[in-house]
């Protein structure tokens, strides 16, 4: 399979992870978002949203969007499991992990930035004061989630790691690149720890990626 990424872009570091977890191999390609690759003919014919990741099938199928391919991934290859097997724990991953894909990441998108700053002329306190707000407000609405688990465990909703930690991971990591301060998060905090001591996560890490750039 053919996976298109990025090193730093948060979606595409969900999909390294969960590939690592899983032990599955691809071909990657870089799709350079600060030069505009993701807008080229080329690549808006694999994805309309000229977004990414975008992945290629070993059948030759096309898929997009972060959350379907590691539900396809878990699908396909299913062991580790990233969603549990009862249904009710399956929606409480599954909302946990849209809160960050859905509802955080969208607005931390480097197009959302650059519109702020090119149509309302946001300058570089303005978008610090707009991700502090909204990165802030959706990691301590996940914070409270797991707050309300019925048991405490290493991982986000489990022993091992699944889906709400793959998501949670590369946000945490732009939550520290764009300096907001969520040392207070101390459930998220202790996981995130637990995670980066995994290969799985340590090797899918932005500074570890072919494509990285200082």
């Amino acid at each position: 399979m053919k996976f298109y990424g990025y090193f730093r872009s948060s979606s595409s570091y969900r999909c390294r992870i969960a590939f690592n977890l899983k032990g599955v191999d691809y071909d990657f390609e870089s799709v350079h978002l600060k030069q505009g690759a993701q807008k080229s003919p080329a690549f808006a014919s694999l994805n309309p949203q000229k977004l990414l990741p975008a992945l290629i099938t070993d059948d030759g199928d096309e898929l997009t969007q972060s959350l379907a391919i590691l539900e396809w991934l878990d699908e396909t290859h299913p062991d580790p499991a990233l969603l549990p097997t009862d249904p009710l724990e399956r929606a409480r991953v599954r909302a946990f992990a849209q809160v960050i894909a859905c509802e955080i990441h969208p607005l931390q998108n480097l197009r959302v930035l650059k519109y702020l700053s090119d149509e309302f002329g946001a300058d570089a306190a303005a978008t610090t004061k707009w991700l502090t707000r909204w990165l802030t407000d959706g990691l301590d609405a996940c914070e409270a989630l797991l707050a309300k688990r019925p048991r405490d465990s290493a991982f986000c909703f489990g022993d091992t790691p699944g889906l709400a930690d793959v998501c949670l991971v590369p946000q945490i990591f732009s939550a520290q690149r764009f300096g907001v301060d969520i040392s207070h998060l101390k459930r998220i905090a202790d996981i995130h720890a637990r995670c980066e001591a995994l290969p799985a996560f340590a090797d899918a890490h932005p500074a570890r990626q072919p494509d990285f750039e200082p």
